[in-house]
């Protein structure tokens, strides 16, 4: 026990769940032994509170920073922004630059409106679509954050979101109220997104949906969801948070041709700083003058400069490049590790954003054993990989010398049927959980 872990013992006894983010908690990855906090981080290596340095190899910031930690470019652009005042009574001009230049990257696109995380850049999204389309009910894929809006779809059936990324979220305190104003449907699922359109149509104001996730879209599906939404008066919000800015320089949705009538970016377009924005067509986004949407944070001068520092950066040095290529040897690595040590996974997500899954009847405890594995050997390391430009060839090589050791290790596990027995602490959560 370090004093990272002795500190987050600390933290579960004041910080109900432990963290502040579901994702970043020490029992997703290796109850116990996970060092939950940092001291310093630059590139993509990571220092422990005891001094103990470690490469992630996992999610960078969950995603947020695709340049890598402490940027140079973009911490100096923020180290003069706060010199110069970072919040003021008037108005940063740099709101104005950074709206020109996301709708110089989206033509389809005439408003931009900002925030500073991705759930509440998702709510305002919702709101001001409602607001447009003048009806309530939602139809949705894919994960869309925390908020009442799209929790409420557990009220109908408290399965309901667990094929959206995370299961088991728990929609306690939510109005019941909102029940039956939600529904999801499947990516690629193009007859189940019809039956819905048939079963509530009339009411429905806003379908959502992210333009890729793990999979390629079906150009028939995204034709047909963008058809039937003009048809029917309903505003398209396409949800950039995860995808935005990693496969392209701007939205994913450019890239199969997809005009929709609003959509939404955070984690990767400020590299680490907070900093969210909704960009829509005109006669869309005006309504949000017409319902009150406002808050003082989001006017901070920090986020627009890290966001107009890290699309430059992505621009000019062509990151996005970069990560579809170190993505996609990782994910083809992955498998040729797991097929020379007779290991069943199954390799998915973008190229940018790759996961595996072992394919066995206790995946926990196999994912549990690899993190376990492969931190002892100084990787952050789970069973995704998002990339950032900080990630480089020598990265890559030392990370897969010791992933072919631990599915080495494992494969050998399995055989012996005492996988249990070689872990040094619990098994790691798969979802939402509370914290005894």
């Amino acid at each position: 026990m370090g004093r990272s872990q002795e500190l987050y013992r600390k933290a579960r006894k004041i910080i109900p769940g432990g963290t502040q983010l579901l994702s970043k908690r020490p029992e997703m990855f290796l109850p116990g032994l996970w060092p939950a906090y940092y001291d310093r981080a630059k590139g993509c290596e990571v220092w422990d509170l005891d001094g103990k340095k470690y490469i992630d190899m996992s999610t960078m910031g969950v995603g947020s920073c695709i340049l890598g930690y402490a940027d140079d470019d973009v911490n100096k652009a923020v180290k003069s922004a706060v010199d110069r005042g970072s919040m003021c009574t008037l108005n940063a001009p740099e709101e104005v630059e950074l709206a020109e230049l996301l709708l110089e990257l989206h033509p389809w696109a005439e408003m931009v409106r900002y925030a500073r995380t991705g759930g509440e850049s998702m709510m305002i999204a919702v709101r001001i679509a409602r607001a447009k389309s003048g009806k309530d009910t939602v139809l949705f894929c894919g994960y869309h954050g925390w908020h009442d809006w799209y929790l409420s779809s557990n009220l109908s059936d408290e399965k309901s979101l667990d094929g959206h990324l995370l299961p088991g979220l728990n929609p306690l305190g939510v109005p019941r109220a909102l029940k039956g104003l939600t529904y999801p449907f499947n990516y690629n699922d193009t007859e189940g997104f019809l039956r819905l359109v048939e079963e509530h149509k009339g009411n429905i104001g806003v379908v959502v949906m992210e333009p890729i996730r793990n999979l390629e879209p079906d150009m028939d599906f995204i034709k047909t969801i963008r058809q039937v939404t003009n048809d029917l008066g309903i505003v398209l919000i396409v949800d950039e948070i995860t995808a935005g800015f990693r496969l392209n320089n701007g939205g994913a949705h450019l890239l199969y041709d997809l005009e929709p009538d609003m959509a939404v970016f955070a984690k990767g377009m400020s590299n680490g700083f907070p900093m969210a924005a909704i960009i829509g067509k005109s006669d869309v986004m005006e309504v949000a003058q017409d319902t009150f949407i406002s808050s003082t944070y989001w006017t901070d001068r920090v986020g627009p400069t890290a966001a107009l520092a890290t699309i430059w950066n992505i621009k000019e040095k062509n990151v996005s490049g970069h990560l579809i290529r170190t993505g996609k040897k990782m994910k083809e690595s992955w498998k040729s590790l797991a097929s020379s040590h007779d290991l069943n996974i199954e390799v998915s997500g973008i190229d940018p954003l790759g996961h595996f899954d072992f394919k066995y009847e206790n995946p926990l405890v196999l994912k549990t054993l690899f993190t376990q594995l492969m931190l002892d050997k100084g990787f952050l390391a789970s069973t995704a990989f998002y990339a950032s430009f900080a990630h480089k060839e020598a990265h890559l090589k030392n990370y897969l010398k010791a992933a072919d050791e631990a599915f080495g290790f494992i494969s050998k596990s399995i055989a012996e049927g005492k996988t249990e027995r070689y872990l040094k602490g619990p098994v790691c959560h798969s979802g939402f959980k509370r914290l005894t």
